[in-house]
């Protein structure tokens, strides 16, 4: 239980930041913001990843979940769902 508690707080605090620097922050809630920072985290993990990336430390893993879940976002707009 603790584990997903902790889990929902980071993806709203990585979904926020992601948010406000994607001048999206003004069109999402708390839970767009918690769906779209654990969505991005796990895109950004993926993708750092996969170009030989790992994120050692909490800084590092907050940088880049949040790339991740800008890079969501983005990839939103494009489809129109945001503007």
């Amino acid at each position: 239980m603790g584990l997903l508690l902790i889990t929902l707080i980071m993806g709203g605090i990585v979904g926020w930041l992601a948010s406000v620097l994607m001048h999206t922050d003004q069109q999402m809630g708390i839970f767009a913001n918690i769906a779209v920072g654990v969505l991005g985290s796990f895109i950004g993990h993926f993708i750092a990843g996969l170009l030989g990336f790992a994120a050692y430390g909490l800084i590092a893993r907050l940088i880049v979940a949040t790339a991740g879940a800008a890079l969501l976002i983005a990839g939103l707009r494009h489809f129109g769902v945001y503007r």
